[in-house]
């Protein structure tokens, strides 16, 4: 049984809908292909600005604050977020506000006005924004890994940007971005939640008078490296973060349920191998995790953990040699079996209300993933082997080079780097 109706209008924007009785709430979300990959060099955080700037007023509703008052009186919330590969924006309210929360989303897209001194105001937010993620090595560990695994490109920079490019940000920079990417072709609609069934008509409404306009396509990732890297951010901290992983699978894959059970079997959950070795029998960190994080044209599947500064060695040491067992020795049945039970239950607790539902579908709709029903995920797990585990696990770990990434008081990355070999 499918739980998205996809509908298309004629000028090529699709609307994504879900119905879920059971609910008294709706989710509207707006998601497009476009985020920090399809800017340059010289617009490295545009994408994550405009979505501030979104909220700053429309020719209708003129202020931040008008804004926030229309959802406020729908006893609503609303948000955005900014990806590498998309970007999105919803309203979450009582079903029978719906077609309010979506014209609310509809002019911010269409009518923003971008106002210059909007715009100067907005960029000591960001910086502050920038400021705060530099100074929490937890996050900014990420950025780190990214650039050491991919470079000078789009999917190794920050998506929050650098400072001279968010400092020279002008008018025309916001209208540029927008003109290029925020077409119908990259665009889709979603709804989720008590549906009344007249959906569609409402969104043809509000952006079926969108002219169609292709937009072509970012750059294709290139390729940064094939052997082993140790990347050091220095910092003074009583603390060190660490990521280390592997290159593996885009989002559409053959293996991609594979490799997701691998890195469950990694290190999702409290009983999972590097939790039980990293953290509960060596006391090395109080958190430790394994994700594999793919994107329409690379992958990389890592461990992240913020360690002892004084056994960080050991740290890498005890995370790598967990990575080369895996590939080396299938993984028990038993063990098998409840990584796949925590991996399903985990995605459908996800899709238990419709903000979580419908992120997941747009989340596959806008990237143009054809694995969009929730069975579907279903059914990729339950066909995983510990066969298909070991073989993904000699693909991605056994034939590729290790990749670390750190912060902390380092200085020299030679013994680091002995530990990769």
């Amino acid at each position: 049984m499918n739980v998205f109706h996809r509908d298309t209008l004629d000028n090529g924007l699709r609307v994504l809908r879900a119905d879920m009785p059971q609910v008294q709430s709706v989710t509207c979300m707006i998601m497009l292909a476009a985020g920090s990959r399809y800017e340059t060099r010289d617009t490295n955080g545009i994408a994550h600005f405009a979505e501030h700037m979104f909220f700053k007023g429309t020719e209708r509703r003129p202020t931040a604050r008008e804004i926030g008052m229309e959802v406020d009186s729908l006893g609503g919330e609303f948000n955005a977020f900014t990806s590498k590969e998309y970007t999105g924006y919803y309203v979450r309210c009582a079903a029978d506000y719906r077609d309010r929360a979506l014209d609310v989303l509809v002019d911010m897209l269409r009518n923003s006005k971008f106002d210059p001194e909007e715009i100067e105001r907005e960029k000591g937010v960001i910086v502050e924004e920038m400021n705060m993620y530099y100074d929490t090595p937890r996050d900014f560990i990420g950025g780190v890994y990214d650039q050491l695994l991919y470079g000078d490109q789009p999917l190794g920079w920050d998506v929050i940007g650098r400072k001279e490019t968010i400092r020279g940000a002008t008018q025309d920079t916001f209208l540029d971005y927008i003109r290029r990417w925020y077409k119908p072709e990259r665009m889709v609609v979603g709804i989720g939640g008590r549906l009344s069934g007249d959906e569609l008509e409402t969104v043809e409404r509000l952006l079926g008078d969108l002219e169609r306009e292709p937009t072509g396509a970012p750059d294709p990732t290139a390729a940064n490296g094939n052997g082993s890297q140790v990347k050091i951010h220095h910092k003074d901290s009583d603390q060190a973060h660490l990521i280390l992983g592997v290159r593996s699978y885009p989002i559409v894959h053959p293996d991609r349920w594979a490799v997701q059970l691998l890195s469950t079997v990694l290190g999702t959950g409290m009983s999972s191998r590097l939790f039980s070795e990293v953290r509960e029998r060596r006391g090395l960190a109080y958190y430790v995790y394994a994700h594999n994080q793919s994107y329409t044209d690379a992958g990389s599947l890592f461990s992240q953990a913020g360690v002892d500064i004084n056994r960080s060695e050991e740290a890498v040491e005890t995370i790598v040699r967990e990575f080369r067992r895996i590939a080396d020795e299938p993984v028990p049945s038993e063990e098998l079996e409840k990584a796949r039970a925590l991996a399903k239950g985990r995605f459908v607790l996800r899709l238990e209300n419709p903000q979580g539902m419908i992120v997941f579908g747009l989340g596959r709709e806008v990237l143009n993933d054809p694995v969009l029903e929730p069975d579907e995920v279903i059914a990729g797990l339950d066909a995983v082997t510990a066969e298909d585990i070991q073989r993904v696990a000699q693909d991605v770990i056994a034939s590729n080079g290790l990749n670390l990434a750190l912060i902390g008081p380092f200085e020299d990355k030679a013994a680091f780097e002995a530990l990769l070999k």
